[in-house]
């Protein structure tokens, strides 16, 4: 396994795994029994950096989410899981009532939403502080001084470690995170967006994102990582849920453009110089990527976790890596 540092405070940084194993299915449609064997081989190949939210899965039996923090805090009590592990969650985008959803009814980002969201969170998990707390979705109807004095107090009290954000405006990323250092407080540190080797039409609007995607790391957000080296990227969905080689699994709507065959053609030519498969290839460009990116994956048996597991150690020539961004 590799290893990344993620935060900049001497208090609250962390050392994490290079690759992030996401547990978003975890306790829903993935049953406890697999789930624990995932999570104990991803353990055992030096994994450390496990990721959720408190929303998951809310969508799989019409009600609130829940199932993958209370899983894992099951997993932590039977296995004597302690600090070693990282553990980051989300909050923001939980249902308020069942049989409604995070675009039309979500717990948003009030100090009062965030602290009880927060106890939550804990209770589920099994913890006394949260490693690392994004805020899930935006919420445009709450002042952000009242989200960022929300987020910052928790880490003053030690609640929560380190903050970060997930699809959000990067103007609004950088306005929160100058709020947090004018008022002395702790501010995001880690972007969760999607990001993979194949590059998405951002103008595709969505009930979420109604002028365009705010989830995807676009040049914007990329550029911003490089002006700001205390910042890391975990790129979430970076296999597209399998569409890279799934016959019966298309890809996204936002990725099928006229620029996505001949980026798709280089990256099987890769694979087949390289033996490995293209999901790997993806991961292997992600993971020695000259910015900070931690790729995200997710695993529904511990063979396809051991598939991603082995892109760590694919290294990619610097002729490969050229031929893979330049691609078009």
């Amino acid at each position: 396994m590799k290893y990344r540092t993620i935060g900049s405070g001497p208090a609250t940084r962390r050392e994490v795994s290079a690759l992030a194993l996401g547990a978003m299915l975890f306790g829903s449609v993935t049953d406890e029994k697999t789930s624990f064997a995932i999570l104990d081989h991803f353990v055992e190949a030096g994994g450390t950096f496990i990721d959720t939210s408190d929303n998951y899965a809310y969508w799989v039996d019409g009600g609130l989410g829940g199932q993958s923090e209370r899983l894992l805090g099951r997993w932590r009590r039977s296995r004597g899981v302690g600090d070693e592990i990282v553990i980051a969650t989300k909050l923001g985008a939980e249902p308020l009532a069942p049989g409604t959803g995070f675009v039309d009814n979500p717990e948003g980002l009030s100090a009062k939403a965030v602290r009880e969201a927060v106890e939550r969170s804990r209770e589920r998990l099994g913890v006394e502080r949260i490693d690392l707390l994004y805020a899930h979705i935006e919420d445009r109807t709450v002042p952000l001084e009242e989200t960022v004095g929300a987020f910052g107090e928790l880490v003053a009290q030690g609640a929560v470690g380190l903050l970060g954000a997930s699809n959000h405006a990067v103007w609004r990323v950088e306005r929160a995170r100058s709020l947090a250092a004018s008022a002395g407080l702790a501010g995001y540190e880690v972007l969760q967006y999607q990001h993979s080797l194949l590059r998405p039409r951002f103008d595709v609007p969505s009930p979420l994102f109604q002028d365009g995607s705010l989830g995807h790391a676009g040049p914007e957000l990329l550029g911003y990582l490089r002006a700001e080296p205390g910042l890391s990227l975990v790129a979430y969905s970076p296999l597209l849920g399998g569409a890279y080689t799934r016959p019966d699994k298309p890809l996204p709507a936002d990725y099928d453009h006229p620029g996505t065959p001949a980026r798709l053609a280089v990256l099987h030519a890769v694979a087949r110089e390289t033996g490995a498969t293209p999901e790997q290839v993806v991961l292997a460009w992600q993971l020695a990527h000259p910015l900070p990116v931690l790729p995200l994956v997710g695993a529904s048996s511990v063979a396809q976790l051991a598939q991603s597991l082995a892109a760590v150690d694919l290294e990619l020539t610097d002729e490969q890596r050229t031929r893979l961004d330049g691609a078009h």
